[in-house]
């Protein structure tokens, strides 16, 4: 499992909207026998899996105070949260993730729409 922690090395990045950073659990990259296996095979397998390393802040959510719409407020814009946490083992689509590489690490981007399962341990932490 990946080590989140606060000094994470990740923390300089921020997830946008409704996207979940994934570190992506033991890629296959070769078979059980010993076979190492093309970059278009494992694509297209459907159902992947990953460690949570950092969520966005959530949907946003709209003003509904409309009590004088010509005065210029600076509201802060509010979310509703994600259900992924950090630490979370995610079980979500490949077809709607986003591969990235980062200080040499591979990761994914997915939206919370396309993860089906979470699983939380509650002793990480």
């Amino acid at each position: 499992m990946i080590g989140v922690s606060k000094d994470n090395k990740l923390k300089k990045l921020m997830v946008v909207g409704d996207k979940v950073l994934i570190k992506p659990k033991n890629p296959k990259d070769k078979t059980n026998s010993g076979l190492y296996l093309p970059p278009t095979i494992t694509e297209k397998e459907d159902v992947q899996s990953g460690y949570v390393v950092k969520v966005g802040p959530g949907y946003p959510l709209p003003n509904t105070a409309e009590e004088e719409p010509w005065k210029a407020t600076e509201e802060k814009v509010k979310y509703m949260p994600l259900q992924a946490e950090e630490g979370d083992l995610a079980i979500y689509l490949q077809r709607h993730a986003i591969e990235i590489q980062y200080e040499g690490e591979k990761y994914v981007i997915v939206p919370q729409a396309s993860i089906l399962l979470l699983e939380r341990a509650e002793d990480l932490f």
